[in-house]
This record gives structure tokens, C-alpha cells and sequence, in this order.
């Protein structure tokens, strides 16, 4: 940590768990027969990009989705399932957050959506009586809200931008490689979070 002021760091894998196949087969109940190829799919059509992204509303979504479940799926039946990747925040973490946030910039960086953020703001509120994620960090950006999603390099560069922050002196924090890469390539320094590592085993 040497030379660090700032550290940015993603929320998926890394901050709250995720469990995927949970949401494979929440839609699998709904109908949907394969959820990982209809994905790959969607990935080539652009929905979930559009959606992380913000270029379309959670209706759009969801109407398309509908297209793909059994006949009488309601909106709130797919948000259900879309959501059910979603588990906890364990309170380690979120400590280590706080402790950090004394002695670091802290930002958050994360590819998400609207149907997401509502639902693990939720979580946090239920499960920690706090509202919102936000209040972790000195700012949080979600891919939606900045049309901008990782790895794309201008993404990072958008947060170094808006808050001044010398790349150098910057740590970023990922589970998936191409995040880890599209970071490097602004020259910020990271680590690649790799299961069953947990952000504990970095701060301890």
C-alpha cells in the first residue's frame, strides 16, 4: 500500500456476494430453458449493455425479458429473479470500508443497473440499517448513472477526472480480469481479488 491514497473498488465479488446460478435458475423456473445462452444472446444484442449503461429504462428490460418466460410472468417475478444473484454484505467488509475511509480516498466503481442498485440498497438497509452504499465511500459511481461501464478505459479515466486523482497513487480492486486490465491500462495500480480471497485477507 505504499505510495496509496486512493483506492477504488468494485462492489460484485468483492464488497456484497454473488451467487449467479441463483438467477440461472429463478429464470429457468420462470420459463426461460436456457438463461446463459439467452444472456450470451442479449450480450451480442446489447440489452444488458444498454441496460449497465442507462441507454434504456428497467421497462425496456423487462418487457424484453417477458418476450422469453412462460405466458402470465409479471415484471415483479422477473425483477425477482434478476435480483436473486444478489446475497449479502458481510459485516467484515464493511468494517474494513469504514476503518479505510479514514486513511484513503474510497470510491466504488461498478457495473450495474437500476433494478440492482434499488435491490442492494435494500439489502443493506434490511440487514444493516443503513440506506444506501453511498454513505461507504466519498463517491460512488454506478455504470448506468455515467454511461460508462468497465472495462472500457475512459470509464476509469472518468473517475480519476472528476476527482483528481493521481493513477500512481491509485489502487483498484476487481474480481474479473478485463476490469483489472482496462484499469492498468490508465496506469492504476491493482489487485485481482480471486476467490475464496475476501477484500479481510488484503486488510487485515
Amino acid at each position: 500500500m505504499k505510495g496509496i491514497k486512493n483506492i477504488i473498488f468494485d462492489l460484485g465479488g468483492v464488497i456484497i456476494n454473488l451467487n449467479y446460478q441463483l438467477t440461472y435458475k429463478a429464470f429457468e423456473d420462470l420459463g426461460v430453458k436456457e438463461f446463459t445462452s439467452l444472456y450470451n444472446q442479449f450480450t451480442l444484442t446489447t440489452l444488458f449493455d444498454d441496460l449497465e449503461t442507462g441507454k434504456i429504462e428497467p421497462e425496456v428490460f423487462l418487457n424484453e425479458m417477458q418476450q422469453h418466460t412462460a405466458p402470465g410472468t409479471t415484471h415483479q417475478q422477473i425483477i425477482d429473479a434478476w435480483n436473486a444473484m444478489l446475497l449479502d454484505f458481510p459485516l467484515r467488509r464493511l468494517q474494513i470500508l469504514q476503518q479505510l475511509r479514514q486513511h484513503y480516498g474510497l470510491y466504488l466503481l461498478s457495473n450495474t443497473n437500476a433494478i440492482h442498485l434499488d435491490a442492494f440498497n435494500k439489502i443493506l438497509q434490511e440487514s444493516r440499517g443503513i440506506p444506501s452504499l453511498a454513505s461507504f465511500f466519498d463517491k460512488a459511481y454506478y455504470s448506468h448513472l455515467i454511461g460508462l461501464r468497465k472495462p472500457e478505459k475512459e470509464t476509469y479515466q472518468f473517475v480519476l477526472d472528476e476527482n483528481g486523482l493521481d493513477p500512481a497513487e491509485t489502487l483498484f480492486i476487481d474480481d474479473t480480469l478485463p476490469n483489472i486490465e482496462g484499469a492498468q491500462a490508465v496506469g492504476i495500480q491493482t489487485i485481482h481479488l480471486l476467490p475464496p480471497k475476501t477484500i479481510a485477507d488484503i486488510f487485515r
